[in-house]
């Protein structure tokens, strides 16, 4: 039994849509992650205030994401094979 190509299309998409909502909740955790470690941060003697405070947080998701698309930590890949098994149900 040959399955319909737009069936087929549409499984496609669905299981990129869920490899691309893993990697970014995984490059959330290790942007989160980067901020405990203090990657960003600003030094105490010559910082450039809030501004730069601010803007770092935006390297510190990028720099995440990344890191995420590049293999990470694993976390994407476990979080994608739950949510194929739960969409498989």
């Amino acid at each position: 039994m040959e399955l319909p190509s737009d069936f087929l299309a549409a499984t496609v998409q669905r299981e990129q849509k869920m490899r691309a909502a893993a990697t970014e909740l995984e490059a959330n955790f290790l942007a989160e992650m980067l901020k405990v470690a203090g990657v960003g941060k600003t030094p105490e003697a010559m910082g450039g205030g809030a501004g730069e405070d601010q803007f770092a947080s935006f390297l510190r998701l990028e720099q995440a994401r990344q890191m995420a698309e590049s293999g990470g930590i694993g976390l994407a890949e476990s979080i994608y094979h739950a949510l194929k098994g739960r969409a498989d149900v």
